[in-house]
């Protein structure tokens, strides 16, 4: 949850060394309540540079960057990230109206694309963008977009859920990761771990990637 392009840089700078993806959430104060960068500066100003190359998350590290878009109308600017270099954009179910056809374009595109959906969001809603999406995003929280929430076990179910019925489906966790929950959600079917407060908050970042890692 970076306030400006150097917090940024100094946290992939702080664990560049161990991964190969990072996820940037982004937040505009409007489809949840908190606010982060771009939102917090000249948001247009922003996108600009994006489309005209000023900013590049290449530039700060050879990596692939995940772009969670915890915004309204989040298809509106998705071309910007992409222009940004961002290898996966996710969309959450409960903000956007249907949109297959974009997801299919952008896909073609080389960019990969989840859908996010709360605990309390029917699977159902979800399953018709299978054939469209490269991942699923289970939140496992149940207030999205703050850090150190406390952990929904719904996402366990969710987990089973989706691994049963599509076998060969990324699933990815976000929200109430930590070392104590990893080993449950990676048996419940999970691919991927998106974790923040566990590694940022904790005494020793790289020992605790490097545990997350051997999991």
């Amino acid at each position: 949850m970076p306030k400006n392009w150097d917090d940024l840089r100094a946290y992939v700078a702080s664990v560049e060394p161990l991964v190969s993806a990072v996820q940037i959430d982004v937040m505009d104060g409007q489809f949840v309540p908190s606010v982060d960068w771009p939102y917090i500066e000249d948001t247009e100003e922003i996108f600009e540079k994006m489309n005209t190359g000023g900013i590049c998350f290449n530039d700060i590290a050879p990596i692939s960057y995940e772009i969670d878009l915890m915004v309204e109308n989040p298809i509106t600017h998705a071309n910007n990230w992409i222009s940004a270099g961002a290898s996966r954009l996710i969309f959450h179910i409960e903000g956007i109206d249907y949109a297959d056809g974009l997801f299919m374009e952008i896909s073609r595109d080389g960019i990969e694309i989840g859908l996010a959906m709360n605990p309390d969001t029917p699977n159902e809603i979800v399953e018709p963008h299978i054939h469209t999406i490269d991942f699923i995003q289970c939140m496992g929280i149940s207030r999205i977009g703050y850090q150190g929430e406390h952990f929904d076990k719904r996402v366990i179910e969710k987990l089973k859920y989706f691994r049963a019925k599509f076998p060969y489906l990324i699933l990815s966790v976000d929200g109430g990761v930590s070392l104590e929950t990893a080993t449950s959600l990676v048996l419940a079917g999970a691919n991927r771990l998106v974790s923040g407060s566990a590694i940022w908050k904790s005494d020793d970042i790289i020992k605790t990637i490097k545990t997350f890692q051997a999991i």
